[in-house]
């Protein structure tokens, strides 16, 4: 059914943490200003191409285990209470029996990870996969062909990270009704923007995995879809990390979280996201990123990231203009803040237009 060469692998997490259902793939990086260009002009999609991945310095390291430190235990507690809210909907038979995790490549692994071995800690019967999606390319109907061959469809949970400005949970929603004819349950950490199924909570913090790249996901990178690498019956593809090898941090993340969750898990209860201020948080954002647009003449929303991941992932990976953010003394924009002074790009404190996000960066547009 399956090409050969779509091996199961888990990257550098243990094998019963998840398998990752990815193709492995050769692809020369392109340069960013070339990969921008590209982009924009819409000569190529930007899933067809990748840039080799940025080495953090020490500095941006040390802001990362700030993070970490400051964060390890509201991330355990998230997690913690996310899975007895996953225990509770099996109970009223709202979710079946059988829970199957579909973490979204990349962002969405460390999480994924985490609620996995959760869930296993509290009885539930779950299985943990890595797959893709790709804006305006949907999910790998072959990854979820082959989840779904061995789980029921109605126990899927989409894992991500977080939410930004509802892209790819639109993307979701578009290609899992149109696979399966069923809403997606997404579950994230953070939704400061209000897409999510199940919720961690809906602020806009500095979740450390969100700054980080392959060497907080398994040293994969992000996933690739050219027609000259992925076959018609091939998983989306990626590429090994091997540069950050040595500063790979991907496993003790998880092991430091799943430790903290042994603690905090009797003291925690369910949560539930309220529909009402979810609605509320999606016109937020949506005025937020429309606010952006309109003062600087952004036809293409595709230049405008928000959210403290997406904001500082765009530096690291994109070709940025400039960046907004809700304060300057911001200690969860510290990280973001380096890399700004480090590549010169300019910095507006702007609270009035952040909306619900500590900050938003806007791609340069590139002729």
């Amino acid at each position: 059914m399956f090409d050969a060469q779509q091996k199961s692998l888990s990257g550098s997490y243990n094998s019963d943490d998840v398998m990752l259902l990815l193709k492995e793939v050769d692809l020369a990086p392109t340069g960013i200003a070339e990969k921008e260009r590209l982009i924009q002009s819409g000569q190529v999609h930007y899933s067809e191409m990748i840039s080799e991945e940025r080495r953090p310095d020490a500095r941006y390291m040390d802001l990362f285990n700030q993070a970490w430190e400051r964060g390890n235990d509201r991330i355990a507690a998230d997690i913690c209470r996310l899975a007895k809210t996953l225990v509770a909907d099996i109970a009223t038979g709202h979710l079946p029996a059988e829970i199957t995790l579909c973490s979204l490549v990349r962002a969405g692994l460390p999480y994924g990870v985490l609620l996995q071995r959760e869930l296993i800690a509290q009885g539930v019967d779950s299985v943990h996969f890595g797959v893709s999606i790709i804006r305006d390319k949907g999910l790998d109907e072959n990854a979820m062909r082959r989840a779904t061959s061995m789980r029921p469809a109605e126990g899927v949970i989409f894992v991500d990270g977080w939410t930004g400005k509802g892209a790819i949970a639109g993307e979701l929603n578009r290609s899992w009704k149109a696979m399966s004819g069923l809403e997606p349950n997404f579950l994230v950490l953070a939704d400061p923007s209000g897409f999510a199924t199940y919720a961690g909570s809906h602020e806009d913090w500095l979740i450390p995995s969100g700054i980080l790249g392959a060497n907080i996901s398994g040293l994969i990178s992000r996933s690739i879809l050219n027609p000259d690498l992925i076959g018609p019956e091939d998983y989306h593809g990626y590429i090994p990390v091997d540069h950050l090898s040595d500063m790979d941090v991907s496993l003790s993340f998880v092991d430091r979280v799943s430790a903290a969750c042994e603690k905090l898990r009797a003291g925690e209860s369910g949560l539930r996201v309220d529909p009402a201020h979810s609605l509320n948080l999606r016109e937020k954002a949506l005025n937020a990123v429309r606010g952006i647009a309109d003062l600087h003449g952004v036809t293409n929303m595709n230049r405008i990231k928000p959210g403290i991941a997406e904001a500082t992932r765009a530096i690291l990976r994109r070709k940025p203009k400039r960046v907004f953010i809700r304060s300057m003394e911001d200690p969860d924009l510290s990280a973001l803040i380096h890399l700004c002074h480090t590549d010169g790009v300019v910095i507006d404190v702007a609270p009035y237009l952040t909306g619900p996000y500590r900050a938003i960066t806007l791609i340069e547009e590139v002729s």
